[in-house]
């Protein structure tokens, strides 16, 4: 996976690719769906629910610029692969994942591992954790509409924001775009960063409106 998915997509840091090298994806994924949990692709864990495409996930993460001192939002922590490769790269990872079963899973492969640097916390994915907050870094694990302005808010100071943006959702149509997101003295800066697709996180598509 490292060396024929990430290293060939202008991933290069060091420190993130050995964290993919350390965490064992496959444990990460339902029994039937291990032989596949290396490909270049979303590993669907039923309910709707996806684990993010290795290539993706890492040149989100790498964009995101995690520093070892950082406290990080991940969004949509599903069974927790996203969140234990993170807990590599930032000093403290919160995981927030609304579905309890995804949750206690999630918690118990963390725990399976004696990843100890990740609180996981239950609740709506499009609020995130503002009591936990300001975040260093906020992930997303999935394509949204948009970007909440709630989520937004919970970015500190000099803090980064990454996301794979799909206004074709809910319906699809692979035009999303990975997005990076600055706080720059109090103001939020927003640039494309590549092309990108993946399934729609829940709770994020657009609201419905009104023709007449």
């Amino acid at each position: 996976m490292v060396d024929n998915q990430i290293r060939p997509n202008k991933v290069t840091s060091q420190a993130l690719i050995q964290a993919l090298l350390d965490v064992p994806r496959e444990r990460f994924v339902p029994d039937q769906a291990r032989g596949v949990a290396y490909v270049d692709d979303d590993v669907p864990l039923g309910g709707g629910r996806w684990l993010m495409e290795p290539m993706l996930f890492a040149r989100l993460a790498q964009s995101a610029d995690i520093k070892p001192a950082d406290v990080l939002l991940d969004v949509g922590g599903v069974t927790g692969y996203g969140p234990a490769v993170l807990s590599k790269l930032a000093g403290t990872v919160v995981a927030l994942e609304q579905d309890s079963g995804l949750a206690k899973t999630l918690g118990a492969n963390l725990d399976g591992l004696s990843i100890d640097n990740v609180a996981v916390i239950e609740g709506p994915l499009a609020v995130g954790c503002p009591k936990q907050g300001p975040f260093d870094v906020i992930l997303f694990e999935g394509a949204v509409h948009d970007v909440p302005v709630a989520i937004a808010d919970q970015l500190a100071e000099g803090g980064r924001l990454v996301a794979v943006i799909d206004p074709s959702l809910p319906n699809g149509g692979g035009a999303g775009q990975a997005i990076l997101m600055m706080r720059r003295h109090g103001a939020l800066s927003r640039r494309v960063l590549f092309d990108a697709a993946t399934p729609l996180l829940p709770g994020f598509a657009p609201q419905p409106t009104f023709v007449f």
